[in-house]
């Protein structure tokens, strides 16, 4: 008999305010004026930004091990799980693929982009659950180290880390020419936040996710501390090999982003599951991938349509910017934005509207 798969709201609510972190950083009103905080680094460092993708690829391992692994380790049949999950990841890659296209569409400066959020996604959600599905849980182990391991000898191998010049610049170039994220103009040379290569260590980061489900489903929060702690302290003992980089996804900042996701995996497991807290977050946590996608479209045609300057200029810069500076107008439409996407989300969760891409 195939167990029915535990839910644990700890992991629904951080999900859910993951997904809200991102809509928050993705649509400041003002690019030119955004906090420190809600910017990613740009190139090395990581700053509270930087920490939110891999929050939620973390997420991704410890939902896999949460819903896949407890049906395998019951007997299921291995081939429906595994048709079931490529056919969901290849649905993910292929709604970041529409998303791309609309962007480049709608807006007249936007250029047509192959790699995505969605699409890392969805091919670190198909390895892990192949991984779940066909290897035991120390050769998923096994695997995320040598990932992590083999990334990191080639990156030094490749040459200097530094913008356009690294290894994983040079491998987007050559698999996606200009259809990445952004291009240098002198040296021809294309770079993509998510690109090719970079998503072997984001799997790592899955994978970590994957361990903690493991530990989670065994209510070991002493182990998950542990993690966290070790994974935090190495990663930031290895900055001198491979500085903190979300662009590239070092092994540090896989370390280093890994362990502070143990941790509060932890606290809100301590929090939610065992005391009963009610945290906000839900209702985008059990539509997240909907939210992303659809706030996203919401985007591009605000944009496209000329709809989002004059409405943000009007309703937020126009007296704000006198009273706050252009900062403060620039945050508030992006909490606006993550408001109106919550009011959604909610109005869905309370009519039982689930979209499972």
């Amino acid at each position: 008999m195939v167990p029915n798969k535990v839910r644990y709201a700890s992991v629904d609510i951080l999900r859910g305010m993951t997904v809200a972190a991102m809509l928050l950083v993705n649509d400041p009103g003002d690019w030119g004026h955004v906090w420190w905080p809600l910017e990613h680094a740009e190139w090395n460092g990581c700053t509270p930004t930087d920490f939110v993708f891999p929050l939620f690829l973390f997420i991704v391992g410890v939902s896999v091990s949460l819903a896949i692994v407890p049906r395998i380790e019951a007997g299921a049949e291995h081939a429906p799980i595994r048709h079931a999950a490529l056919r969901r990841a290849a649905r993910i890659v292929g709604l970041g693929l529409l998303l791309n296209l609309v962007a480049w569409l709608t807006i007249p400066e936007a250029h047509l982009r192959l790699p995505g959020v969605l699409q890392r996604i969805g091919l670190c959600f198909a390895a892990a659950a192949l991984l779940a599905v066909e290897a035991r849980p120390r050769t998923r182990d096994f695997v995320g180290v040598v990932l992590l391991v083999g990334y990191g000898v080639l990156l030094l191998a490749g040459g200097s880390l530094d913008p356009w010049i690294n290894i994983v610049s040079r491998v987007d170039t050559a698999v996606f020419g200009s259809f990445v994220y952004v291009t240098d103009a002198p040296s021809g040379r294309g770079h993509d936040p998510e690109g090719l290569l970079a998503t072997l260590p984001a799997l790592a980061t899955t994978l970590l996710g994957m361990r903690a489900g493991a530990w989670l489903r065994a209510g070991d929060t002493r182990r998950l501390l542990i993690a966290a702690v070790a994974c935090a302290v190495a990663g930031w003992l290895l900055q001198p090999l491979w500085p903190f980089n979300k662009n590239l996804w070092t092994p540090s900042y896989v370390l280093w982003t890994g362990g502070w996701s143990f941790a509060v995996l932890a606290l809100f497991h301590v929090l939610i599951d065992q005391r009963g807290w009610r945290l906000p977050g839900r209702a985008f946590g059990v539509n997240a991938i909907a939210a992303y996608a659809g706030s996203g479209l919401m985007v591009y045609l605000l944009i496209g349509l000329g709809i989002a300057a004059p409405l943000y200029r009007v309703a937020f810069a126009s007296w704000m910017t006198p009273l706050f500076g252009p900062y403060v107008p620039s945050a508030a439409w992006g909490v606006v934005f993550v408001t109106v996407w919550w009011l959604v989300v909610r109005w869905m969760d309370k009519r039982g509207i689930y979209l499972k891409v």
